[in-house]
């Protein structure tokens, strides 16, 4: 079975480190560095083998996150969201084959683009707030969009920080609500995965082998959102979502 460990090179192990790392910060609230993850996978492996690498450390991640923040979580919140989800996970498995990963990425770019300016908006003005809070299109909206990004790229974290910032969150309920979210659709997402041959026994030894890193970044992330006050977070979960955005669209 070790002969089925991908050959990577020391500095693409360096690079798969990083990812993994990214993960752990993701799942511990730092949600813009979701779509690092896509980029810097995307660089050691074939884009749509990366995909199905990344799943199983995130569902690890996620495991982590459902433990450690298990009293921070909006249960009404995710079950608005789920029945939308469901809709756009079968859309993202189905467009998967059908639309060239450069050319969604521009699109996804440019929908958390509108996003991040809709939440600086309702930042400028507070009748936006309470306009958005209340529609009822907005768990739909949120959640169908969530669950296409991470089939498709595994980059559901801007949906679910514009959802959230939307909602008035605070960061741990952000962060404990976003674990069981993801929890949630990571596990439905691995059928589908393994039936486009995204999952392998060489992906799954490689994934092993990152976990240590996965955790490392985890406990760093955890230790540093209890020391950040709540402006300072939330402004920063925009600019890394921007960051991430203008990322996809100039690709």
């Amino acid at each position: 079975m070790i002969t089925a460990l991908p050959f990577l090179t020391p500095f693409q192990w360096s690079i798969a480190a990083c990812a993994a790392l990214c993960i752990g910060l993701t799942k511990s609230g730092f949600a813009g560095f979701g779509l690092l993850i896509v980029s810097l996978m995307a660089m050691i492996l074939p884009a749509k083998e990366s995909t199905g690498a990344v799943l199983p450390l995130l569902i690890v991640a996620d495991l982590m996150a459902v433990s450690g923040f298990r009293h921070h979580v909006d249960w009404k919140e995710i079950r608005a969201l789920l029945p939308a989800t469901l809709p756009g996970l079968i859309a993202g498995w189905w467009l998967l084959d059908m639309i060239p990963g450069r050319i969604f990425g521009h699109v996804l770019g440019w929908m958390i683009l509108a996003m991040m300016a809709l939440i600086v908006w309702q930042r400028v003005d507070r009748r936006v707030l309470v306009t958005i809070m209340n529609h009822p299109a907005l768990a739909s909206f949120s959640g169908f969009l969530a669950g296409l990004s991470t089939m498709m790229a595994n980059a559901g974290g801007p949906a679910m920080t514009f959802h959230l910032l939307a909602r008035r969150f605070d960061k741990m309920a952000f962060v404990g609500t976003c674990g069981w979210f993801f929890f949630i659709t990571n596990l439905i997402k691995v059928p589908f995965s393994i039936s486009l041959g995204l999952i392998s026994p060489s992906s799954l030894l490689l994934d092993l082998c990152l976990i240590p890193a996965v955790a490392t970044g985890f406990l760093l992330g955890k230790a540093v959102l209890g020391r950040i006050p709540q402006g300072p977070f939330d402004l920063m979960l925009l600019i890394m979502s921007l960051a991430a955005s203008l990322k996809l669209v100039l690709s």
